[in-house]
């Protein structure tokens, strides 16, 4: 469950390896990002959500589904950039410049500057939706709004929208990729112009999690493997997300858009699934969450589009227990929780054994809590999981951000490297 709604007992369930592996990078080199989807029936108000983020981690940047007041006013002052959606139903008046205007006044004027708004999704993966009526009105509606804001004084306001990747006709071998046959030319050639005339990223989803096989399990999580060859470029990928990323760039490419940015609305990988399911646990999401933050903060980019940083937002802050379908759908943050309970205090937090972890002794006062260092117990938050979990060397990995260490012999501590 994700927290619940009384401020003393609020139990966030922000993911601990987002903000472990977030430990690892001054915020200065980060665009990293989170989803803030609201389909739970036991959140924490808006209020305590923004003042986590600003004071206890280095995100910096939320993404929401909607435009909710609360969220935006909530956020006011924090400097945290906003990306916020514009809902599906609102794209075809959005597609008239005075629809757009109205949209701007009521949901833009009255909140920013306060709240950093950055950047505004018009729908979420419309072209996905087989509604040709939304399909038809998007791009339409994109360059509304942003004539709209501009007219508002808002130019620096980016818009855009997020796709998933079934937006692809082809994506294996990456430089096979390409946009859907009528959808190149009509939908998205348009579209990118768009983007690149705004100077906008066009926004794409990749979850290597709905791609991976039992067989490609450490391929789609950045763990050793064999690679995927690909014959036409003769590059070796040794991970799922530069490979899904690459084939979105070769349709981009194709259609002649190759400089248009790139940017990550969403991706994650879930804590729970199905039983039997294999490769989904709280340890998985970790190491997968972990090294795409890696991955993406390095500069290192991807194959084809080399040195590259892209903007990155991690689904999810919370668990949606309200959401239907699969398991795995309302699961996407509850991993970790031993280490954002052992390492907030100022959500007043009971020290509880969480997984077998008793967090007492790094809460204030308790007798590992000085060097009041956030390395310092992040180190004995991830060895207490590590001993309480069976000292696997999984158990340590934390994205990469975990070694084990021989101090302790016959035993083995996991400690926090940066």
């Amino acid at each position: 469950m994700a927290g619940t709604l009384t401020a003393p007992n609020f139990r966030p369930s922000i993911p601990a390896f987002i903000l472990l592996a977030l430990l690892s990078f001054p915020s200065c080199v980060l665009s990293i990002g989170v989803n803030y989807g609201t389909l739970a029936d036991d959140l924490p108000p808006p209020s305590q959500v923004a003042s986590f983020l600003k004071s206890k981690t280095y995100i910096d940047r939320v993404k929401i589904f909607d435009c909710n007041p609360d969220i935006l006013r909530s956020f006011a002052g924090s400097g945290i950039s906003l990306f916020i959606t514009a809902p599906n139903g609102d794209i075809p008046s959005l597609s008239r410049l005075p629809g757009a205007r109205a949209w701007v006044a009521a949901n833009i004027s009255p909140f920013y500057p306060a709240a950093n708004i950055s950047l505004i999704a018009v729908g979420n993966e419309i072209m996905a939706s087989g509604d040709r009526n939304l399909i038809a009105h998007l791009v339409p509606a994109m360059r509304s709004l942003s004539a709209a804001l501009s007219a508002a004084g808002f130019p620096q306001i980016r818009v855009s929208t997020p796709h998933s990747l079934g937006i692809l006709s082809a994506s294996q071998p990456p430089s096979s990729g390409r946009f859907r046959r009528g959808y190149d030319r009509a939908i998205f050639a348009p579209m990118l112009d768009f983007h690149r005339r705004t100077k906008t990223p066009f926004v794409v989803n990749p979850y290597p999690y709905f791609g991976y096989t039992d067989q490609t399990l450490n391929y789609a999580l950045f763990k050793p493997n064999r690679g995927i060859y690909d014959p036409v470029t003769r590059i070796t990928y040794t991970n799922m997300f530069d490979a899904q990323l690459d084939a979105v760039f070769s349709a981009v490419s194709r259609l002649g858009y190759g400089d248009v940015e790139i940017a990550i609305g969403e991706t994650g990988w879930p804590t729970a699934a199905e039983p039997g399911q294999t490769g989904v646990d709280p340890a998985a999401a970790a190491s997968y969450v972990g090294n795409v933050i890696r991955h993406v903060s390095s500069g290192k980019g991807t194959p084809l589009m080399p040195n590259r940083k892209f903007e990155t937002y991690i689904f999810a802050l919370f668990n949606e227990d309200l959401k239907p379908g699969p398991i795995a759908e309302r699961n996407w943050a509850s991993s970790g929780r031993i280490l954002h309970r052992c390492t907030t205090p100022a959500f007043s937090m009971p020290a509880v054994s969480v997984a077998g972890v008793d967090c007492r002794p790094i809460q204030p006062g308790g007798s590992c809590f000085e060097p009041n260092l956030i390395q310092a117990h992040a180190s004995y938050a991830m060895n207490a999981y590590y001993q309480a979990a069976g000292r696997h060397d999984f158990n340590c990995d934390f994205g990469q951000t975990g070694v084990i260490s021989n101090s302790n012999p016959g035993h083995g501590n996991c400690k926090f490297v940066s």
